[in-house]
């Protein structure tokens, strides 16, 4: 609402809102049910449930009319539904609505969501995210982590399974920030993923061998007292060590990824979750960047940093804003090697032929989205997938890309786009997750023959329901 008003001249202002309420208004009308504005942006809708598969039946027509509105504003106008059909009272149905409606902004906005019986069912869900201008929450955050720090015994960090370079950034930053308080910090580090193998030397050269540590190492150091920070995720399933949460009950969470539908880290003492970011290491950036006193980043933190901002925007060609830039150019005063990053990510020739292996089999769906498998029998499979799925978007004319692979008796999907497909809402499917550019997810119990047949269809419904 504040970034929509910011854009829009003085004069428009009053018509953008009364538009904005007509639609709303004239959308509801045929329930005869109630409807209530209780603040400047939040409206509580009351109606019979039978109207229900009218919405969804016309897939929520409502989130395109608002987004016709042009006036003066700048952005799109975008609306959040959250519906709630559960027994119980009034009451705990409306606390379920606005649980459900974090959901919903936790997923990016622009979309209606039902939970029923327990159950999400999404709709909409195709804007990109909009940068927030505002820095107070950075500082908010940045403040509030200090404290939660100052009162703890130590601070354990831990990013998703398969740490990739985003997860290790900003773990690297929340230890800077733990270590200027002069706490113990260590970071979960039971495995990395794709394209950490030269970063993670670097850094064990670099005296960090007694803080990145497997969890079997670090669980004997963690108490009642410990503060828990969780980075790049907020799923549950996905953390490094979920046995290291069950000990403790102040855990912090930092995540750019759309919210999923499935479980959540509960409870979380603090929660620094922005859609729009291009990556957790930008907002950890931030919160150094705009801390009350200075924090002294050695380089090769800041380079870890800039390298997961590198890698999530894809070398700043996606989901960047005018704050990721900022970000990387604070992280450029304090001295990185761009080339020496660079260096670490670069590709081997036995990897760039697995790759153009892949390529050269994919399957087009309706010549615009790829579909490829990971041959059988080759090293770092999974790593491979992930920079398979980005060389297939750099193809003309492919919009979106699904790579396929089998490893330790699973089936692992990488899923990218260039903004027309929502991969996110595609992988949710099988119980993945992400944001709309960039998903994965792990299937076990399934071939991957039967996974690729699963997904294709998907891929089919939710073109067929775009178009």
């Amino acid at each position: 609402y504040d970034e929509l008003m910011q854009g829009t001249n003085d004069t428009d202002k009053p018509q953008l809102i009364a538009i904005i309420e007509r639609k709303i208004r004239e959308w509801f009308a045929f329930t005869g049910g109630i409807i209530t504005k209780l603040d400047r942006n939040r409206f509580l809708i009351l109606f019979e449930k039978k109207y229900i598969k009218v919405f969804t039946n016309a897939k929520f027509e409502i989130l395109d009319s608002i987004k016709e509105i042009t006036l003066s504003n700048k952005i799109p106008v975008t609306l959040s539904v959250a519906i709630v059909v559960e027994d119980g009272t009034k009451n705990e149905k409306l606390q379920s609505a606005i649980a459900t409606m974090d959901v919903a902004l936790g997923r990016g906005g622009d979309q209606a969501v039902i939970k029923k019986d327990g159950k999400y069912e999404f709709f909409g869900g195709k804007s990109k995210e909009i940068e927030k201008t505002t820095r107070v929450k950075s500082r908010v955050v940045a403040q509030a982590l200090k404290e939660l720090i100052l009162e703890s015994k130590n601070v354990v960090i831990m990013g998703h399974k398969n740490m990739d370079a985003d997860s290790l950034g900003a773990a690297m930053g929340i230890y800077r920030i733990a270590k200027q308080n002069e706490k113990e910090a260590y970071i979960v580090f039971n495995n990395y993923g794709v394209g950490l193998k030269e970063l993670h030397e670097r850094l064990l050269k670099d005296e960090y061998a007694n803080v990145l540590l497997p969890e079997s190492e670090i669980l004997p150091k963690v108490s009642e007292d410990t503060l828990v920070v969780v980075v790049d995720t907020h799923k549950i399933d996905l953390v490094d060590a979920p046995s290291i949460l069950d000990k403790v009950s102040k855990v912090v969470v930092i995540d750019h990824h759309r919210r999923s539908a499935e479980a959540s880290i509960e409870n979380p003492v603090l929660t620094f979750h922005e859609v729009y970011a291009s990556s957790a290491s930008e907002l950890v950036t931030e919160i150094i960047q705009y801390s009350e006193e200075k924090i002294t980043v050695p380089k090769v933190e800041a380079e870890c940093l800039y390298a997961g901002i590198l890698t999530d925007t894809k070398n700043f060609t996606q989901k960047t804003g005018v704050r990721t830039f900022e970000a990387a150019a604070y992280l450029k005063k304090l001295g990185i090697d761009v080339a020496a990053i660079n260096k670490d990510f670069q590709t081997d020739v036995d990897t760039y032929v697995a790759i153009a292996d892949v390529i050269r089999n994919c399957e087009l769906i309706y010549d615009k989205v790829a579909v490829a498998l990971c041959p059988k029998g080759i090293e770092n499979q999974v790593q491979i997938t992930a920079q398979a799925a980005d060389e297939l978007l750099n193809l003309n004319g492919i919009e979106s890309s699904f790579v396929l692979c089998e490893s330790d008796g699973k089936v692992h999907i990488s899923g990218r786009s260039n903004g027309k497909l929502n991969v996110q809402m595609a992988l949710e499917k099988f119980g993945g997750g992400g944001h709309m550019l960039i998903a994965g997810a792990q299937i076990e119990g399934k071939t991957i023959e039967e996974v690729k047949d699963m997904l294709v269809e998907v891929i089919k419904e939710l073109i067929g329901t775009k178009e």
